[in-house]
């Protein structure tokens, strides 16, 4: 299928990683009033980590509050599960001094005004947390100001709470409502007090979510719940083979089916089949006859891809991410170890849809996506329009893990509403989402290290063997460097001599972000030849990572800061809580892992049996170092959320591939854990009040290593390729 993205939208990674940048005073808000509309506070959002310090920021949200004491927030992340619809007015209420039930959120559409509106990269809570803050201060301000000079009194007499303005000798008081009018007039505080942690009200309290009732009861709107009216069903014939295209196709047994009224080519690898209903559209598929050209690719297979990736490993030179000292020091025991990881599927519950509704001079989309601006630009290249000529509205998500950065599903529609000159929902099925999805890259990691005579690392080495997701893409790679290795990919551990470096592949497999992405893959190996190294030594797993982290030393790894400290008090509250080295029954082993991505820091403790040679999960206690929680409730279903869907990638999941086709299609052959399979799942936090980092991803990561390794301290047998039970 031809690329139909414009050059602007081929790079989601630039905004996926929701780089965290400095705000002006200048330009951070601004005010205004309306015909009598009220106060309403524009406050601005970093970029992604393609904005320049010194840049103008574009207003991402703005906070309103009418004479009817109504007070609206309008945010621009895509909400998936992780509670942002909770979380961010809990930020700006407490600084704003309202009550939660006060305040709604509106859901922005794709829009130039907003910045970046990527979600992704566990960025929605670390990237809004300062501006919010800012905003609601702001607001509070003025509305003491406003007070100040209804009653002529000092802004020092007036006291903010509940949503409203209180003169404290008299008692007298206003609604923030009342307020609004007047307070649009002040000005805009440059730099207003924030609070001390201490003083917060509503920020690390365990407040409901606000989505929950609407989804308990069926109300809740996703994408593949969306109608309009006159609305017809797409489903498209795509080629299996990675690269493929349409050589001819033969509709006459579709259109026989009873409601299918078009069939047509449109695109290069694919057929629409549109009908009234579901099930005609899916008949009239499954009736289609049609010839591929196959390609280039109707060979590729899992043996030849793993093969590539370990001649690359022996034979290509790597570019360094991180270096210490001189890896090429010898002397001492000399460990190796390669670790395999194959590709894998995002698997979302939702598979891919989209309403697309084409008129002419304009198209409207509403899907269920996490990059709204990229679907915008998209759909406008496909079809012939200015990205203003594109409303793109954002459902609710079933499920994102990364796949949701890509928007094939939404030019389909597109394209099929312009076609029929009319509505249309394209939907996946799960086989289609499964074999024409985008893949976590496979990869290969080459480990060494020499001991010294106590058995601590002299020397330690990981190469990094994977597919660039950004290169394929078409981002040109400073330096060598996957972007996503930036944010991704740390070694946080105090080592004289060490050297993590990249090694480049090229794969015709379509690649994507998937939950913690290049993380997953260099925890597995890192972790799990970490313990190969403590049993070379003769000593505890726990004990030997915390030697290696017992000296406080910050860790510059490209633009992070990366700190010991941290990393080991969350390995000892991980183990505390887990009851390292007392399994809570005989016949049990624990495996233990840590790893620091998103500027986060997580370890996980896993407990085990072994049944008929397989493992069996009993329990998993996990523990994260976030800075400032923001609710504790949402960061615990964060962790739980991670550590199970970490076990269905460790156990079973997996995407092969042969004659250039995914083996794949269901969850019967890619198997997700079940509730059968389900362990207890412990989640537990650091208590800090550092700046937020990211909580979605960060867990999952050490979930395979420390399953692994629990694997070991049972059977004295080494995984080292996954997944676990293939």
């Amino acid at each position: 299928m031809r690329d139909l993205r414009p050059h602007s939208a081929r790079h989601p990674a630039r905004r996926r990683r929701c780089a965290m940048s400095p705000i002006s005073r200048r330009g951070f808000l601004t005010a205004g009033v309306a015909a009598g509309a009220g106060l309403v506070i524009g406050f601005y959002l970093p970029h992604g980590s393609s904005q320049k310090n010194g840049e103008t920021f574009a207003p991402n949200a703005y906070l309103k509050i009418t004479p009817d004491g109504k007070i609206m927030v309008v945010v621009a992340r895509s909400e998936m599960g992780q509670g942002v619809r909770t979380s961010l007015p809990m930020i700006l209420a407490e600084e704003l001094e309202a009550d939660l039930n006060q305040i709604t959120i509106e859901q922005a559409g794709a829009s130039t005004l907003y910045g970046d509106q990527t979600t992704g990269g566990s960025a929605s809570v670390r990237t809004t947390w300062d501006p919010m803050r800012k905003a609601g201060a702001a607001a509070r301000e003025m509305l003491i100001s406003a007070a100040a000079l209804e009653w002529g009194v000092p802004r020092s007499a007036c006291k903010a709470e509940h949503g409203t303005i209180t003169h404290v000798a008299s008692n007298r008081k206003l609604s923030y409502g009342q307020l609004a009018n007047r307070a649009a007039t002040q000005p805009i505080p440059s730099d207003p007090p924030l609070k001390q942690a201490k003083d917060y009200k509503l920020v690390g309290t365990r407040v409901p979510r606000v989505d929950t009732p609407a989804k308990v009861q069926g109300a809740a709107e996703y994408g593949i719940d969306f109608r309009v009216p006159d609305m017809r069903y797409a489903l498209l014939a795509r080629c299996p083979v990675f690269g493929g295209k349409v050589a001819s196709f033969d509709d006459k047994e579709s259109k026989k089916i009873a409601g299918v009224s078009y069939v047509g080519k449109v695109s290069d690898s694919g057929v629409a089949v549109v009908a009234d209903t579901v099930w005609g559209a899916m008949e009239g598929r499954r009736v289609l006859s049609v010839t591929w050209d196959e390609g280039p690719n109707k060979d590729l297979n899992s043996a030849a891809i793993s093969e590539g990736l370990k001649q690359a490993a022996a034979s290509k030179k790597g570019v360094a991410l991180y270096a210490v000292g001189d890896v090429s020091k010898t002397g001492g025991r000399h460990v190796e170890a390669a670790y395999e990881l194959p590709f894998m599927a995002h698997a979302p519950m939702e598979p891919g849809n989209c309403v697309a509704r084409f008129q002419g001079a304009k198209c409207e989309i509403w899907a269920p996506t996490q990059v709204p601006q990229d679907v915008r630009d998209s759909v406008a290249t496909a079809v012939g329009l200015d990205p203003d000529q594109v409303k793109v509205n954002i459902t609710l998500l079933g499920g994102g893990f990364g796949r949701r950065l890509e928007h094939d599903y939404a030019v389909e529609a597109a394209l099929v509403s312009k076609a029929i000159n009319g509505p249309v929902k394209v939907l996946w099925t799960r086989e289609d989402d499964m074999r024409f999805s985008t893949y976590r890259p496979a990869s290969y990691h080459k480990m060494s290290a020499s001991l010294d005579g106590q058995g601590w690392p002299g020397t330690f080495s990981h190469a990094i063997v994977s597919p660039s997701i950004n290169a394929q893409k078409g981002t040109q790679l400073e330096g060598g460097v996957d972007p996503d290795l930036k944010d991704e990919v740390a070694l946080v551990y105090s080592l004289p001599n060490a050297l993590l470096q990249y090694v480049q592949t090229e794969t015709p497999v379509p690649l994507g972000w998937m939950r913690s992405v290049y993380a997953l893959q260099a925890a597995f190996a890192s972790e799990s030849f970490i313990d190969e190294l403590a049993a070379a030594a003769g000593k505890n797993p726990l004990d030997y990572r915390l030697h290696l982290l017992t000296r406080d030393e910050e860790i510059k790894y490209f633009d992070a800061t990366w700190k010991t400290a941290r990393m080991r008090g969350v390995l000892q509250l991980a183990a505390e809580k887990a009851g390292w080295g007392k399994p809570s029954a005989a016949g049990r082993y624990q495996g233990i892992a840590c790893f620091g991505c998103f500027s986060s820091y997580a370890a996980n403790v896993v407990e085990i049996s072994m049944e008929n040679d397989k493992p069996r999960i009993h329990r998993i206690v996990g523990a994260i170092d976030c800075g400032q929680v923001i609710n504790p409730n949402i960061l615990e279903q964060q962790i739980q959320g991670a550590i199970i869907y970490g076990l269905t990638n460790a156990l079973r999941a997996r995407i092969t591939i042969d004659k250039g086709r995914v083996v794949q299609g269901n969850f019967d052959d890619y198997e997700p854990i079940r509730m059968s399979e389900a362990p207890v799942v412990e989640a537990y936090f650091v208590d800090s009040h550092e700046t937020p980092s990211g909580a979605g991803e960060p867990p999952l990561p050490p979930v395979a290593p420390a399953l692994c390794n629990a694997i070991y301290a049972a059977t004295k047998k080494r995984i080292r390729s996954l997944p676990v039970l293939s």
